[in-house]
């Protein structure tokens, strides 16, 4: 197996002083100095002094941690394409908007070992990569082959699965979602599942199929945001009776949130992902004509804007913990496949360079959220809660010196004509923004400048422990 893992003694000789900044944790935003010695930091403080040190005028600027981004799909098989994103490009993107580590789905093919799906991924991502990566294990086909291979994937540092409840190709039926579960419990694993019924979503496509009905604006029609909240509800129940913690990605809805918040009453230990899109946009996007629509089919859709109010309030009362961007990119002409025919159109949007600027704009700026809970959501929490903390998500002594700059005093808007990724649109086109990621340094190496990448392919892969995040 081919891996590129981290290392703590790497990157550079001198060290370098970012001076005058506002340092942005989960807990607060205060005026220090951050001290970064090779790939580490090695003090955080006021008035921080080293006359051999490179010293760095951040007066102004905004200090996160490196964004983590733990749900991406780089280089993915799907819907009889490729994603326009491979690691390269993909992570390209990701570092010059302020995401220092991906963490991407290494997906069981039917038939196909662990071991082989892993190794698969190791070689998409190996030496291509522009920030630091790490992988979930996907599970499309659960066998007693596969129960056997799990502990083997926590000591190559895969410490999260993925389960899909929808997808003829991935999709595990109630009981082998029961048996991954009861497999994993024991381990300190995280399993995150993609929740929508599977037999609604292909008994209303049927409905449509031959009557002339299947643009782009029946896409939500097959599946309302019940299909979305039964999935969460059943997930729940199983999760409850083998007595094991899970993540909800992607979650859309009001509906689902309410489906949450019931079982967390009863005690059931369930984290919850969302996403960009559900936050900022909504399904009238279906009703624009031709590949305009085609470019926000993704799966869940978008919903409504009372969707969007309420997913906010949860990051704001901490009933979402992480906020990652499901990005599955297409150009348009992958797209243009299932105009006709939605069921046919590869399901995706891009969104892993924007979700920095995004939240704090519509989020910080606007007083929908704390800058130091998008902190919370973007850092700290998919950091402990997929086993990589304090070595990323946080800047304090000991950490690596993932280190996002951010200029609050700069305006600008969203373009594919700016973007990194290979698809050749953007869904939030012509978007305005406040604040922009100027500098990004990953492990203490500065890679982003102006906002443009001018070190790339240092990327590292990156073995995880278990999930350290509070019980919701």
């Amino acid at each position: 197996m081919i891996t590129n893992i981290c290392t703590d003694v790497e990157m550079n000789s001198v060290n370098i002083l970012l001076r005058g900044g506002t340092v942005v944790s989960a807990i607060n935003a205060k005026k220090q100095d951050v001290l970064i010695s090779g790939s580490k930091i090695v003090k955080v403080g006021r008035f921080i002094s080293d006359k051999n040190a490179q010293v760095v005028d951040v007066s102004g600027k905004l200090i996160f941690p490196g964004f983590i981004d733990a749900h991406t799909h780089f280089d993915l098989e799907v819907s009889d394409t490729v994603t326009a994103d491979d690691f390269e490009s993909g992570t390209r993107a990701a570092v010059c908007g302020g995401t220092t580590t991906i963490i991407d789905f290494a997906t069981q093919n039917k038939g196909e070992s662990l071991s082989t799906a892993l190794n698969n991924w190791h070689l998409k991502a190996f030496a291509k990569s522009s920030c630091d990566y790490a992988f979930h294990m996907a599970v499309s086909d659960f066998n007693d082959n596969v129960k056997e291979e799990l502990p083997a994937m926590f000591e190559q540092g895969v410490s999260s699965f993925k389960a899909y409840m929808t997808y003829d190709a991935m999709m595990l039926n109630d009981e082998d979602l029961f048996s991954l579960l009861s497999s994993l419990k024991d381990m300190g694993t995280i399993v995150g599942v993609h929740c929508e019924n599977h037999g609604i979503i292909k008994s209303l496509t049927k409905k449509y199929t031959g009557n002339n009905a299947m643009s782009v604006s029946t896409h939500p029609k097959v599946r309302p945001s019940i299909v979305e909240a039964e999935a969460v509800g059943r997930l729940l129940s199983i999760a409850m009776v083998v007595d094991v913690p899970v993540v909800i990605v992607h979650l859309s809805s009001k509906e689902s949130l309410e489906v949450v918040e019931h079982y967390r009453q009863k005690g059931c230990k369930v984290y919850v992902e969302t996403c960009p899109q559900y936050l900022l946009l909504d399904d009238s996007r279906y009703d624009l004509k031709g590949l305009e629509g085609a470019k926000y089919v993704c799966s869940p859709p978008l919903r409504k804007k009372d969707d969007s109010k309420a997913l906010w309030k949860a990051i704001k009362t901490g009933a979402v913990q992480t906020v990652a961007t499901d990005h599955c990119s297409f150009t348009l002409e992958q797209k243009n496949v299932g105009l006709e025919d939605f069921s046919k159109m590869p399901n995706g949007m891009p969104g892993v360079e924007t979700r920095g600027v995004l939240l704090y704009t519509y989020g910080v700026c606007k007083k929908r959220i704390s800058i130091e809970q998008m902190c919370r959501v973007l850092c700290e929490n998919p950091a402990k809660l997929y086993g990589m903390y304090p070595k990323k998500g946080v800047i304090k002594a000991g950490s690596d010196a993932d280190i996002v700059v951010l200029d609050p005093k700069t305006d600008g808007f969203i373009s594919k004509n700016t973007h990194h990724s290979k698809a050749d649109y953007n869904p939030y086109e012509g978007v305005r923004t406040k604040g922009k990621v100027a500098t990004v340094y990953l492990r203490g190496k500065k890679v982003v400048e102006n906002g443009e990448l001018i070190l790339e392919n240092k990327g590292k892969y990156v073995k995880r422990d278990k999930n350290m995040l509070d019980e919701p």
